[in-house]
């Protein structure tokens, strides 16, 4: 990237892939600015790391040197408005101004790209590769689209041309890298706002894929049918389904809803493998990362030392709200995770049935933009009626005006097992006051604030 743009103005500084590229230009030593809706603890970490971040849309709470197009770009996320005084006034002003997206394909430029995409899955198994690329000796940068709890955040910097990253289709933002090897864990039907129809959907994912470079290679989940490029090398993997090129085998679960297994690949079997996070869903995500790394490793004249692999799984800390264990005892177990589309709430709600089997569980629900939910409202119910009891909050609405006749009350009518609605303020003393014993807390929106309330009523019963 041109060297003259000293300063760098992010609008939506505080978006998880958004305050990654913040920290990276912190680290090159630009100057670094940016607004955002709300102050979260990813604005409070980027301020005292050296950001000036505004949370007032007025043009004249941009910092005065960032108000100079000729030394300012300006990195924008497609969640903030046309209509954003902000960036009227960058746009208006001769400011060069590009997408997240457009800017993370410029930093990939030379790299060996390691892109994870999906409707849900991604996150997870991108940080997974970044660590086994840092803890396998195999190094390299990540962008990542959640806090990685091994690397204590979104971004990582090393050694070497790997670079891991979350490939978003949100916005078909996907479409600006150009990857060595692929993972696609999922294509379901979302952001409908965006592409309009579940065709389009798939058809944007088979784009994707043929931006792999000749001669590398996609890792595509058993069963996802995309349109399939010519020229490169295509893997099915699974859970445990035996057709798949990488599968599990002998899995064994282990107290606490942990996982020993082994892994099956073209190239031979890893035996006796333990995962440092629980779940059976994680377990498939685990076969598509040692599958990208063993990709990777092939192509590259490397190997993946089978030790080293071992120790890196079992030291494998996860995401922060994926599978995040606040409480885990025998009388009372409480978990957040990220969820937000009902494939994803059936994957976690199954995980975590099978890893607490007799017991009763309560799943706590944000519904996440009203487009979403009118779209899937019934398939959110038939995903929540797994549980034993529903609990639903109001929507966060993110970018969105109110849809009428949306609400989560729409989603509460087609769910088959007991539910009620509850505000988000009042979680905590809701749940703490009603019978519960799993209770697991889903929603991409803003419900994690209450994470630390409920998980302190809820352990006054452990």
């Amino acid at each position: 990237m041109d060297k003259h743009y000293k300063n760098i103005y992010f609008m939506g500084i505080g978006g998880i892939g958004m305050s990654a590229l913040a920290r990276y230009f912190l680290h090159e030593g630009r100057q670094v600015a940016g607004y955002d809706r709300t102050e979260t603890t990813l604005t409070r970490a980027l301020q005292t790391e050296g950001a000036e971040v505004t949370y007032e849309d007025a043009v004249e709470h941009i910092p005065q040197p960032f108000r100079d197009p000729e030394h300012t770009m300006v990195v924008y996320t497609p969640a903030v408005p046309s209509d954003h005084p902000q960036m009227q006034f960058f746009r208006e002003g001769g400011f060069l101004v590009e997408k997240r997206s457009q800017m993370l394909g410029h930093l990939s430029e030379g790299k060996y790209v390691m892109a994870v995409a999906g409707t849900h899955g991604k996150t997870t198994t991108s940080t997974l590769i970044a660590w086994l690329n840092a803890a396998t000796g195999m190094g390299g940068n990540a962008f990542l689209g959640g806090i990685s709890k091994n690397f204590n955040g979104n971004m990582v910097l090393g050694e070497g041309t790997r670079l891991a990253v979350e490939a978003d289709e949100y916005d078909r933002s996907f479409l600006r890298l150009k990857p060595d090897v692929a993972v696609i864990t999922s294509v379901a039907p979302d952001h409908l706002d965006i592409y309009g129809t579940f065709e389009a959907v798939v058809e944007a994912f088979g784009q994707f894929a043929a931006l792999i470079k000749k001669g590398g290679d996609l890792i595509l989940k058993q069963d996802v049918e995309i349109p399939l490029p010519e020229g490169i090398d295509i893997w099915r993997y699974s859970y445990d389904d035996e057709r798949s090129d990488f599968h599990a085998r002998n899995v064994t679960l282990c107290e606490g809803g942990y996982y020993r297994f082994d892994i099956v690949t073209p190239l031979g079997t890893f035996a006796d493998l333990r995962l440092g996070i629980p779940g059976w869903v994680n377990v498939e995500n685990c076969v598509a990362a040692v599958a990208a790394s063993l990709c990777a490793a092939r192509k590259r004249g490397e190997i993946l030392d089978e030790q080293k692999l071992q120790t890196a799984l079992e030291k494998f800390s996860g995401v922060k709200r994926r599978f995040e264990f606040y409480v885990n005892t025998p009388r009372q177990v409480y978990m957040d995770d990220y969820a937000h589309h009902p494939e994803e709430l059936e994957a976690t709600i199954t995980s975590v049935k099978r890893m607490f089997p007799s017991r009763r569980l309560t799943a706590v629900f944000q519904p996440h933009l009203y487009t979403r939910t009118r779209d899937l409202y019934r398939e959110f119910a038939a995903a929540l009626s797994l549980a034993d009891e529903v609990v639903l909050v109001p929507i966060y609405p993110a970018r969105e005006e109110p849809i009428e006749g949306i609400c989560s009350e729409l989603i509460g009518e087609y769910v088959t097992v007991p539910w009620h609605i509850c505000e988000r303020e009042n979680l905590a003393a809701d749940l703490g006051a009603s019978q519960t014993d799993v209770v697991v807390t889903f929603g991409a929106g803003n419900i994690d604030v209450y994470c630390e309330a409920i998980a302190s009523e809820l352990a006054k019963k452990a």
